[in-house]
């Protein structure tokens, strides 16, 4: 299990670094033909900061541990607003724009209660067994690409007063780009089989390992991010990082995972969805009152991230 627990850590750092080349060699390419600014930040760097989610929920589905792909998604989006955005608001309180309480939140919550659809819907007696059907799917992908369509015409585009980059190399770039999916492909390959190794020798289910190793480990870009946002008085980029990953990782993740792959949902219970779609409204209505995530209120998620925890593991 040593050797598995190693494979783990490779596995997200293989991941992790090649979403940032990812990232990296796709954005300097778009910049090349000189597309906007604003549509690389919600295209490309949004999907960046995701990928290593998509390419775990990816590979979990096709090697038939569903439950570790939706584990993933859930406990990266409980992550991402118990824990990121409250430790960030504890650092440094964040401020909110309007545009993203009216907007953007109400997108994440939208998400969130259409995935709760996808799984209480069907079977509303007997959670368990319920399954995210490639019809799911194509309706999560179809209001991504309504969520896509309504932020691109309402961002602006104003990048006259953009500094210019110096633009490298397109063969270096394109370099990037394809060794960062490779890296992505091999680190969550190695990163699904030792998890599920690791959950099999503890006796563990999928879900939970996925609500919580996979999870942690998956988030990691977005806690990089917000971290380094809250260092330098630019805390409102958490929020926005946040929002943004959650929305993407259950249109966009768990839409095309469906599609290819139909999820059929055996460890996740109720509670932990519950807790991802409760937390994103909790989010909502502290940002909502003063437009300011206070260091009480991140105090407060970051306690009920440490419940949560509590619940889980005590579950094991």
């Amino acid at each position: 299990m040593i050797v598995d627990i190693l494979l783990i850590i490779a596995g997200i750092a293989l991941v992790l670094y090649g979403a940032d080349r990812l990232t990296a060699g796709a954005s300097s390419l778009a910049r090349r033909m000189n597309i906007p600014e604003i549509i690389i930040g919600l295209t490309i760097v949004a999907a960046g900061t995701s990928a290593p989610e998509f390419f775990v929920s990816f590979m979990s589905a096709l090697k038939g541990t569903p439950d570790m792909a939706v584990g993933n998604v859930v406990g990266s989006n409980i992550f991402n607003v118990l824990l990121i955005v409250g430790i960030t608001a504890m650092v440094t309180p964040i401020k909110v724009t309007r545009s993203t309480v009216n907007k953007d939140m109400r997108w994440a919550i939208l998400a969130s209660g259409l995935f709760l659809f996808c799984c209480f819907g069907q079977l509303p007696l007997s959670f368990q067994g319920c399954t995210i059907s490639r019809t799911d799917g194509i309706v999560l992908l179809a209001f991504f690409a309504i969520f896509m369509y309504v932020t691109l015409k309402t961002a602006k585009t104003d990048t006259a007063d953009t500094p210019q980059e110096k633009k490298e190399s397109a063969v270096k770039n394109v370099f990037f780009f394809v060794a960062g999916l490779a890296m992505l492909i091999l680190g969550s390959n190695v990163f699904v089989d030792s998890a599920s190794n690791v959950a099999a020798s503890l006796g563990v289910s999928q879900g939970i390992i996925g609500l919580t190793i996979v999870a942690g480990g998956t988030s990691l870009p977005e806690l990089a991010t917000s971290v380094v946002a809250a260092k330098k008085g630019n805390s409102a980029i958490a929020i926005g990082n946040v929002i943004g990953s959650n929305v993407f990782n259950i249109l966009a993740i768990l839409g095309t995972t469906a599609v290819i792959c139909p999820l059929e949902i055996q460890g996740i219970t109720p509670i932990d969805l519950i807790v991802m779609g409760s937390s994103v409204f909790l989010l909502w209505l502290f940002s909502f009152t003063k437009l300011t995530v206070a260091r009480w209120e991140g105090a407060v998620l970051t306690s009920l991230f440490a419940i949560y925890m509590i619940y889980l593991l005590s579950n094991i």
